[in-house]
């Protein structure tokens, strides 16, 4: 029998968006209830993490989220779905070209990350890493520390717009601005057959703005343990804020968007 064609995406965010460790409950049964329900209508549900592959199956196991994704998007960037025996593979040549266009912008950009080294080092208590792999990235003190960090950053990408970078906190990786959670998650709906109108995004963080675009998705949310910066922009686009946190809010984000009747809270 022929795989049930998906018709809409379901995309989250996974710390902070699915599950809220401080929360009580962590994550919330409800939320998987109605997925399922959706996906019954067409919905493909994505997981759209900073988190490898790897950590993502882990996540999924330690917190109880028993139903396999349809695709998870890992590191902010790379596509997978389930195969046999739920091995997860690359899901088109997505991976690949990332891949190769991440290793030629650490290789073409040396003069301004040297640049971003140096203010980092000499004008901030923040660290500048750089892992054996090539990657890149800051850690800073404060959030205001880094905010200041990327504004740096910044004024670099107005030269080279390629140059981008994920943030969640007071951490930072540096990344081809071309291959993101957004991009991803465009790339993923182009691959279905499917645009930004059939997408649906949430997200809690910095690494997450960029698929809380209607550019991506015309359908964003947050829950209500967001930062205040994300609920600005979903506010500014007409995305729907929940009043919940976590997998509690994205339950009233999905009734918004979709209608029903949410499962009962805890």
């Amino acid at each position: 029998m022929a795989a049930p064609k998906h018709r809409f995406i379901l995309c989250f965010d996974f710390d902070g968006t699915l599950v809220h460790p401080e929360g009580d409950p962590v994550y919330h049964p409800g939320f998987g209830q109605m997925i399922q329900v959706l996906r019954g209508q067409g919905a493909a549900w994505v997981i759209n993490t900073g988190r490898s592959l790897s950590q993502t199956l882990q996540g999924l196991a330690q917190y109880g989220i028993f139903s396999e994704p349809d695709f998870i998007i890992a590191e902010e960037c790379d596509i997978y779905k389930p195969g046999f025996f739920s091995r997860w593979k690359d899901y088109g040549s997505w991976n690949r070209l990332a891949r190769r266009a991440q290793e030629r912008f650490i290789k073409d950009h040396q003069p301004s990350f040297q640049a971003i080294k140096h203010m980092v080092e000499t004008q901030t208590h923040a660290s500048f890493i750089t892992g054996g792999d090539g990657e890149m990235g800051i850690v800073g003190t404060t959030d205001a520390e880094l905010d200041g960090i990327c504004a740096y950053i910044d004024s670099h990408t107005r030269q080279f717009p390629d140059i981008g970078y994920h943030r969640n906190g007071i951490y930072l990786r540096f990344s081809h601005s071309g291959y993101s959670k957004g991009t991803a998650l465009s790339e993923l709906a182009r691959l279905l057959g499917l645009d930004s109108s059939a997408c649906f995004a949430a997200g809690d963080n910095y690494n997450d703005l960029s698929m809380l675009d209607p550019r991506h998705a015309r359908m964003i949310a947050c829950p209500v343990n967001a930062l205040d910066p994300i609920k600005q922009i979903v506010h500014s686009y007409g995305g729907f804020i929940a009043t919940r946190p976590a997998s509690e809010g994205m339950m009233e984000a999905l009734t918004h968007f979709f209608g029903g009747a949410p499962a009962q809270a805890a």
